[in-house]
């Protein structure tokens, strides 16, 4: 059976959600980056394949799955020797399909609004309402850790991995107060000590935040 190909970008948190949840299925993917600052997205032939021209996208066989929750979903569901990643259970599914669109609706969108004006459109706009809009997020993150290590219980699901990958792509522009958030930093401790987290994860994440600091300072200097 050919293996699954991902379409991936180190430098794209959703990408490291997928690569996270197949690392920690021992699943070989066959990988095929795309430069999303160079528009290989944007291409005809990637468009046909997927519409939304996301990355990451997943071609399994002759199914193409893109949404980087669906994503993880799907390879745990299909090639998981268990469910403790992605619940079967209905009620402990659900909690985890609110933690994922908790993702997508606010820690991932917030980063987007930052960093998607200032990495293509030459925006200079890193303010500081911006960054505060991101931190609120740490204020719900820090309540959902409050009695339990993961963000969905005593074990860590598609959701934590999914989350990690955001806020680690701007815990920088967006600092954690060690104060205020100490659960959040124990949980993103305890996330950096999974198999293969460095390269997986932190590698792309760092690469992230420090093109997004260069491109910052060039546009500023352009409107010199």
């Amino acid at each position: 059976m050919a293996k699954p190909v991902l379409y991936y970008a180190t430098l794209s948190p959703p990408s490291r959600a997928v690569l996270l949840t197949a690392n920690l299925l021992g699943l070989d993917l066959e990988l095929r980056p795309v430069n999303l600052l160079k528009g290989e997205h944007l291409t005809d032939d990637f468009i046909k394949m997927n519409p939304q021209h996301t990355i990451p996208t997943l071609i399994d066989e002759e199914n193409v799955v893109y949404d980087s929750h669906a994503i993880c979903g799907y390879l745990v569901d299909k090639y998981g020797e268990d469910d403790k990643l992605y619940p079967k259970d209905l009620v402990k599914r659900a909690q985890v399909n609110a933690r994922l669109h908790f993702d997508s609706g606010h820690l991932f969108a917030r980063l987007r609004f930052l960093y998607e004006p200032i990495l293509y459109y030459g925006s200079t706009d890193c303010s500081m309402d911006k960054i505060a809009y991101i931190q609120k997020t740490y204020e719900i993150m820090e309540e959902m850790l409050k009695e339990h290590p993961y963000v969905c219980g005593e074990d860590s699901t598609i959701a934590d991995l999914c989350c990690v990958a955001t806020i680690t792509s701007v815990d920088d522009v967006a600092p954690i107060d060690e104060f205020k958030f100490p659960k959040l930093l124990a949980w993103l401790k305890r996330l950096s000590e999974l198999p293969n987290y460095q390269k997986t994860n932190q590698d792309g994440a760092d690469e992230l935040k420090k093109i997004f600091k260069e491109i910052l300072a060039n546009n500023r200097t352009k409107q010199k």
